[in-house]
């Protein structure tokens, strides 16, 4: 199979040019910076970016609010520690694609949640 034959994946993902209008905060050359990945791979690329996506929609559930009003509030940019929470979700959905693990694994303590945690509209139900 070609790489541009892909009409039997089950994942359905969308053309590069669509999914850099999703990721708004994160770039992917940040991202494959983060996952330690070199910059000349790109057979990942789409799905790196679908989770990129997800992640995005992730933190903004989690804090209760649309990710652009609180960019609005840094200059058009996100605080650091949602970045870098994101950067989490996406590493931790790199690297473990399956609802298993075989191996033992430990959550950090204090990550995901403490980056967030000033960052949460807890008077709001929902975005």
């Amino acid at each position: 199979m070609t790489s541009g034959d892909r009409g039997s994946t089950p994942l359905s993902l969308s053309p590069i040019n669509k999914i850099h209008h999703i990721m708004d905060y994160l770039t992917l050359a940040q991202i494959k910076k983060h996952l330690n990945i070199d910059q000349q791979f790109t057979e990942d690329d789409e799905y790196i970016e679908s989770l990129a996506e997800v992640a995005e929609q992730i933190v903004s559930q989690h804090l209760r609010q649309d990710l652009a009003v609180i960019a609005s509030d840094y200059n058009d940019n996100l605080p650091r520690p949602i970045v870098h929470a994101m950067l989490l979700l996406i590493g931790n959905f790199y690297a473990n694609r399956e609802t298993v693990a075989f191996a033992s694994t430990n959550e950090l303590p204090l990550s995901y949640e403490y980056l967030l945690s000033p960052y949460v509209e807890y008077e709001k139900t929902n975005i």
